[in-house]
């Protein structure tokens, strides 16, 4: 019988909406994920409390060393540190010139100097320049960059900004007499065979995860596939091959030049030559140590710098100086930076 016509008073019944009929309690998985999202802020947390706590405590127990380079610090000659600044300043545009040399993409100049700049705050957070990498993998991703492609220029950036460090140090120590105090600073044989066992041991059983995990072995050898064919394509451009080896050997002579405006406006007592080589062979020896904030360089200068003949005390305030420089100042601007990139999705 078919259905008569609807009266006035039929009210039409809809479909029970999932927003009335879900529980009033929180769904499942909701405490799970605030859990994880609490213990990730308290692991992020730590890292970045980590360097500080350790260098409170080598000041609590160095007090008297702490004084006086504070106190040699404020007294300082301030050209000598305006110096010291535009050095400082050079290193992000010698960063950018790397950035853009290991990738055949061509990025805008300012926003990748941006990007670097800003990269400097995430360093702090992160340990081994892993924040620098997380910020400029989310630069190039949004530049349209493949993923693929961006991490394998992170790797050719790590590898030529090593090896030019590493050949910047080699003419150094050829070509200055300070070397032999370097002497000083080398284990001897029985002390590295820890070191050898460890980095050994660090070998074998990545290369046995590579050989036996075979999920893990595909996107690493992909991973390898695509870094070699970029290093072909990047270095068949000149341009390039300037900008990315150029800028690697760049960066630690500007380094080292913003190290030692420092001691020079606090009287270091070192000539320019020897407070590089203590920059560089301290930098090389520890610089890839799993530390946020460059703590393990900053100690591992300071010790080169008394085994070159410096006073403890300018020692210490010249490192400090240089901290602060380099990294600390440059902090809440680069943050802000860091801010407008990810408003203006930059990142």
């Amino acid at each position: 019988m078919p259905p008569g016509p609807p009266r006035k008073d039929d009210v039409p019944v809809s479909a029970p909406s999932p927003l009335l009929t879900a529980p009033d309690g929180p769904r499942p998985g909701a405490p799970g994920r605030t859990a994880r999202s609490v213990s990730g802020r308290s692991l992020r947390l730590a890292l970045c409390l980590a360097p500080l706590l350790i260098a409170l405590c080598w000041a609590v127990a160095n007090r008297s060393v702490v004084h006086e380079g504070v106190r040699r610090l404020v007294a300082a000659d301030p050209r000598w540190l305006l110096a010291g600044l535009g050095c400082t300043c050079l290193t992000w545009v010698a960063a950018s010139c790397v950035r853009q040399g290991a990738l055949p993409d061509r990025l805008p100049a300012g926003l990748l100097l941006a990007s670097q700049f800003a990269a400097g705050a995430a360093n702090h957070a992160l340990p081994g320049g892993l924040g620098a990498h997380a910020v400029t993998v989310r630069f190039l991703r949004a530049r349209g960059v493949p993923l693929d492609r961006a991490t394998a220029s992170i790797g050719l950036y790590s590898l030529v900004k090593g090896t030019a460090k590493t050949l910047v140090l080699l003419v150094f120590l050829a070509l200055s007499p300070a070397w032999r105090r370097l002497g000083d600073l080398v284990p001897d044989g029985p002390d590295l065979v820890p070191l050898a066992s460890v980095a050994g041991g660090v070998v074998t059983g990545t290369g046995v995860l590579l050989t036996v995990v075979r999920p893990l072995r595909r996107p690493v050898t992909g991973l390898v596939r695509t870094a070699l064919a970029g290093v072909r394509v990047v270095h068949a451009r000149p341009c390039r091959v300037l900008a990315l080896w150029g800028g690697a050997v760049a960066m630690p002579l500007v380094q080292a030049g913003a190290l030692g405006c420092v001691g020079a406006a606090l009287g270091l007592g070192l000539s320019w030559a020897e407070v590089a080589l203590a920059f560089l062979a301290a930098g090389t020896a520890v610089g890839a140590a799993p530390v946020p904030g460059g703590l393990a360089v900053d100690a591992a200068l300071l010790w080169t710098l008394v085994a070159f003949g410096a006073e403890p005390a300018p020692a210490t305030a010249t490192v400090i100086g240089y901290r602060v420089l380099t990294d600390w100042l440059p902090l809440l601007p680069g943050a802000l930076v860091l801010s407008a990139l990810i408003r203006a999705k930059a990142l």
